[in-house]
């Protein structure tokens, strides 16, 4: 590992900075959302008309080790014939955040929080989304929960979506949780310090694995997507890890999974307008074809979810070394999600990467807007009130969002490259394997492992492909650009 000076992690954060505003971001809170933020004290009482009381639940948070941005709780109570309810609670931010004050605002103009290798670059100031409209351990906060019933073959039965009162009473991290179910390591402090919270995770995980088995089975796509984590040493940067899914990631997922579909069902027997997240038919198909004739195996002509869910779950079993880098490419291939209007009675667009036809964002209110929109769009219903949003400001916000979600990614793409080319740039000659991950009339580019890196193919690129399996030699790097590129090795 290259470990960097605390001069150029300072570097890193302006060259954030100037991402951001490059990208059509804003990297600081206006003046006046500062203002607004100054005159919210405290988090909204837990209490209230309509609002249930259940705090005595076992409610606990599992997210990453430094994440302090708590959006959701779960809780698991077994029900008679091996049912299970599942209740996941979701912090109330609307109800802080005012349509059209500055706070909403702003969040409405970068939509999302950006998570960089410099820094993070908050939606809402980190007094409301680590604290005051979060949902922290030991603190009472009022939530929208939604409320299912999981059958012991993982399908999901009658739901339910109200508000109500809720506490957290562990917040665990992915990691930890995920050692101790694999027999890795020991119980979690905070679940070995409340009675019944090791009994309560074990029903969750055996939940959550049996959704999994149903949306296996509906053909929900199984990818291993690699994401850099920079890895710090004090103020220094020392490398760039990926950040691998795990048994208590797979967890919250499913359980997410199942939560926006419910949500994205609720509105629409309301008769409400919705935000949907859709991923539309791949257009790159015959070439996700081409990839599986590679390794031996053949899918339709015709996209076809269930044949490609099954091809992943096989070669991941073959080749397990490999499946980061063909995930990858499916990925690219798939193309990237978007926000839709959806109107009530009209067919739904669907999500081909999830199997799923209906499905919203509505778990992460204090990362992304779409999820404001919603959950505002749901009190709404549950009030029995006029929605907020017309079907015109609706299409429009769906637009918005899903252009200010790429920038964000651009701008964290640049920024994961100028970490890799800071750590990179004493390497200049040196050979790696790599793995095509873009091929198009733009250029041709490629990953690496160690350090996780991404970077352009400038020579030798010809006939490649997403996929393809390739030696490359590093030619230059630059940091301020995040350029990293590379020739191919003869």
């Amino acid at each position: 590992m290259l470990k960097m000076s605390q001069n150029n992690t300072v570097d890193l954060k302006r060259i954030a900075h100037d991402a951001m505003l490059q990208h059509g971001l804003e990297p600081d809170f206006p003046a006046a959302a500062l203002a607004q933020l100054q005159t919210i004290t405290a988090a909204p009482s837990a209490t209230g008309a309509g609002v249930r009381d259940l705090r005595s639940l076992l409610w606990c948070s599992i997210d990453n080790d430094d994440s302090r941005d708590i959006d959701q709780l779960s809780v698991a109570q077994p029900l008679a014939g091996g049912t299970v309810r599942i209740l996941i609670a979701i912090a109330d931010v609307e109800i802080t955040i005012p349509i059209g004050s500055p706070l909403d605002r702003h969040a409405s103009a970068n939509t999302t929080s950006v998570y960089t290798a410099a820094e993070i670059f908050p939606m809402f100031p980190e007094r409301l989304s680590t604290d005051l409209t979060c949902l922290p351990a030991d603190a009472d906060r009022v939530s929208v929960v939604i409320d299912m019933s999981i059958g012991p073959d993982g399908t999901v039965g009658p739901a339910d979506v109200y508000r109500a009162a809720v506490r957290n009473r562990a917040k665990l991290a992915y990691n930890s949780v995920a050692a101790w179910l694999d027999g890795k390591g020991p119980a979690p402090a905070p679940v070995a310090a409340v009675k019944g919270m090791d009994e309560q995770l074990r029903i969750q995980d055996r939940v959550a694995q049996a959704l999994k088995r149903v949306r296996r089975a509906q053909g929900a796509l199984s990818l291993t997507t690699l994401e850099a984590q920079a890895v710090y040493e004090g103020a220094a940067l020392i490398d760039l890890k990926p950040d691998e899914d795990n048994r208590a990631k797979e967890l919250i997922e499913f359980f997410m999974i199942a939560a926006n579909g419910v949500v994205a069902g609720f509105l629409e027997h309301k008769g409400s307008a919705s935000l949907r997240r859709v991923l539309r038919v791949p257009k790159r198909w015959d070439r996700i074809v081409a990839l599986a004739r590679q390794c031996g195996e053949t899918l339709p002509a015709a996209p076809d979810a269930r044949a490609l869910s099954a091809f992943l779950v096989k070669r991941q079993q073959a080749a397990p070394a490999q499946f980061a880098d063909l995930s990858l490419a499916v990925v690219k291939l798939l193309g990237a999600g978007e926000y839709a209007l959806k109107r009530p009675g009209e067919p739904s667009e669907g999500h081909f990467g999830l199997a799923v036809d209906n499905y919203t964002h509505s778990t992460a209110p204090n990362r992304r807007f779409p999820d404001v929109i919603v959950q505002r769009l749901v009190k709404a219903a549950l009030a029995g009130r006029p929605a907020p949003y017309s079907e015109d400001e609706l299409r429009a916000l769906a637009a918005h969002c899903t252009q200010q979600e790429g920038n964000a990614q651009k701008v964290e793409r640049q920024m994961r490259k100028s970490a890799a080319a800071m750590l990179l740039q004493s390497r200049i000659g040196q050979q790696f394997d790599a793995c095509v991950t873009g091929a198009s009339d733009s250029g041709t580019w490629v990953r690496i492992q160690q350090p996780l890196a991404e970077g352009k193919l400038v020579k030798g690129f010809e006939g490649l492909d997403v996929g393809d399996a390739v030696r490359v030699q590093l030619l230059h790097t630059d940091v301020q650009r995040g350029f990293i590129d590379f020739a191919r090795a003869k």
